[in-house]
C-alpha cells in the first residue's frame, strides 16, 4: 500500500511538472503560421539597404520605425555609419515606403531602439571603443528626437565609455515607460558594464541594478530591454540564453530560458510576448533554433514558433530577425543585421498571419 501512494505522489507530480512546464519544445516544432512578405521595406533613391537593428511600430500602431545602419560593406560591420551620410533613423508606411528619415552623421553602430508615449523616438549607439575614431566624439550614448528628428535630449558622454550615472559602455537598448522613465540596457559586449540605467524623463540618473555574472540580476550582454503592459521590465540577456524580468526598482521577478538566446523583446496588447532569437546553434544554445517564438507573457508558456526558414544550426553566428515588433493588425517585423555571405541577409522583414 505505501508503494502504492508513492507511485501516485509521484505520478501526480511528473502530471503537473508537464502541465506547468513551458511548451516550447511542441511550440518549437508546430506548423509556422505565418507568411514571409518578400521586399516589403524599399529604400529611396536606390539606397542599398544596410544592416538592420532594431525596429519599433509607432504610437499609430501602423507606421515602423527602424535603424538602417547606412550601407557600408561586411568589412565595417560594426561601425557601418562611421564615415556615411545617410540617414539611419527610417519610418516606413504600412506598405513598406519610407517616410520619415534623419540621423545622418550622428552614429557610427545605431543599436537600439523605442518610441515613447508621445511619439519621440530613441536611438543608441553600441559602438565599442576599438570602432571610434581617435578625436571622434560619437558612441556610448542614447539620443532622443523628435518624430521630425530634433535632438531633445542627449544621455551619456558622447564617445567616452565608462560605467558612471552619466557614461555607457556600448548601450545596446533603451525603453521608455509610461510614465516617461528611461531605462538603458547597459551593454551589448558580454564583459561590459552589464547594467541597467534608469533615468526619469529628464536625463537624470536614478538608479542601475546588475553586475557581469550568472546569477539572477547578473548579466552577460545586455542585448535587448522592453517594458511589457504590466510595467515589467524585460531584459534580453543573451549570452546567458534568457530573458530576466524586474519590476522598475530592479527587483528580479523570475527568469526565462524557454524563448532562447534573446535578441529583441516585443509585446502587443492581446497578452503576448515576441521574442527574436537570432543566435541559437548547437554550440551557443543547444536544442534551440534561430527564430521568432510568440508566448504569453503573464506565464511565459511559448505558443508559437516562426523557425527563420534559412535556418541551420551547425552554422555560426546565426542570422534571422535579432530585433522584433509587432503591429496593431498583428504583423510582425524583424530586423535583420547580419552581412552577406549569409543567405537573406540584410532586410527588415514582414510577416503577416495566414492561419489562425
Amino acid at each position: 500500500m505505501l508503494l502504492t501512494k508513492k507511485f501516485v505522489s509521484f505520478a501526480l507530480i511528473a502530471v503537473f511538472a508537464i502541465l506547468l512546464a513551458p511548451l516550447d519544445s511542441s511550440a518549437q516544432n508546430s506548423s509556422n503560421h505565418y507568411q514571409i512578405v518578400e521586399g516589403w521595406a524599399k529604400l529611396p533613391g536606390g539606397r542599398r539597404m544596410g544592416a538592420v537593428g532594431k525596429a519599433e511600430v509607432d504610437i499609430d500602431g501602423r507606421h515602423v520605425w527602424a535603424i538602417i545602419r547606412c550601407d557600408a560593406p561586411q568589412s565595417q560591420f560594426g561601425s557601418e555609419c562611421v564615415d556615411s551620410d545617410l540617414d539611419s533613423v527610417l519610418k516606413f508606411d504600412p506598405d513598406g515606403n519610407v517616410v520619415e528619415s534623419f540621423g545622418a552623421g550622428m552614429f557610427i553602430w545605431p543599436h537600439g531602439l523605442d518610441i515613447d508615449t508621445e511619439g519621440n523616438v530613441w536611438v543608441t549607439d553600441a559602438v565599442s571603443d576599438r570602432n571610434i575614431p581617435q578625436g571622434d566624439n560619437r558612441g556610448h550614448l542614447v539620443v532622443k528626437f523628435s518624430p521630425t528628428g530634433e535632438v531633445l535630449l542627449q544621455i551619456g558622454t558622447p564617445g567616452e565609455s565608462g560605467d558612471g550615472p552619466y557614461h555607457f559602455t556600448e548601450p545596446s537598448d533603451v525603453a521608455v515607460a509610461s510614465n516617461g522613465d528611461i531605462f538603458i540596457a547597459d551593454g551589448h559586449s558580454a564583459n561590459g558594464n552589464n547594467r541597467v540605467a534608469k533615468y526619469n524623463s529628464r536625463g537624470i540618473f536614478l538608479k542601475s541594478w546588475g553586475s557581469t555574472g550568472y546569477a539572477p540580476g547578473e548579466f552577460r550582454a545586455l542585448h535587448a530591454i522592453a517594458i511589457d503592459p504590466e510595467g515589467r521590465v524585460f531584459v534580453g540577456d543573451r549570452s546567458n540564453s534568457r530573458i530576466q524580468i524586474f519590476d522598475q526598482e530592479g527587483e528580479h521577478q523570475g527568469t526565462w530560458t524557454q524563448f532562447g538566446r534573446p535578441s529583441g523583446i516585443a509585446f502587443d496588447t492581446m497578452g503576448r510576448v515576441y521574442v527574436a532569437d537570432s543566435e541559437s546553434d548547437n554550440v551557443q544554445n543547444p536544442g534551440y533554433e534561430i527564430g521568432i517564438r510568440i508566448g504569453e507573457y503573464e506565464t511565459g508558456w511559448v505558443k508559437e514558433f516562426i523557425r527563420f526558414p534559412w535556418a541551420n544550426p551547425n552554422i555560426i553566428p546565426g542570422n534571422g530577425a535579432e530585433f522584433v515588433t509587432v503591429d496593431m493588425d498583428g504583423n510582425i517585423y524583424g530586423g535583420e543585421p547580419i552581412p552577406p555571405p549569409h543567405i537573406n541577409a540584410r532586410t527588415l522583414r514582414k510577416y503577416v498571419r495566414v492561419r489562425p
